[in-house]
């Protein structure tokens, strides 16, 4: 399932290469989220979801953080457990310098 929402990104970082003979290729992507309410509870924390191979890092890599993305994101399991993973990320045009 997809759906699109808005993400403050906090920042990215890309991985590749190889160990012990295993090739790895990714890009996670670390955005603002609300702490759930409660007693024991209040502000933000930083939160991070996977965006495919080191290719997008490339995309996204010359904006200056934070900045706030119009996000793609999937909902796909593999019978046991949920991951979301987000598929596209649009640079919101009127993103403010602070946020």
């Amino acid at each position: 399932m997809q759906f699109k929402t808005q993400l403050v990104v906090l920042g990215a970082k890309s991985s590749k290469g190889e160990y012990n003979g295993n090739p790895y290729d990714s890009t996670t992507v670390f955005f603002q989220a609300d702490l759930q309410e409660g007693d024991n509870f209040c502000g933000q924390v930083g939160e991070f979801l996977k965006w495919g191979t080191s290719a997008n890092f490339e995309k996204i890599k010359h904006h200056s953080y934070p900045a706030r993305f119009e996000a793609t994101l999937e909902q796909v399991s593999n019978g046991k457990s949920m991951v979301t993973i987000i598929k596209d990320l649009v640079l919101v045009k009127d993103t403010p310098s602070k946020i």
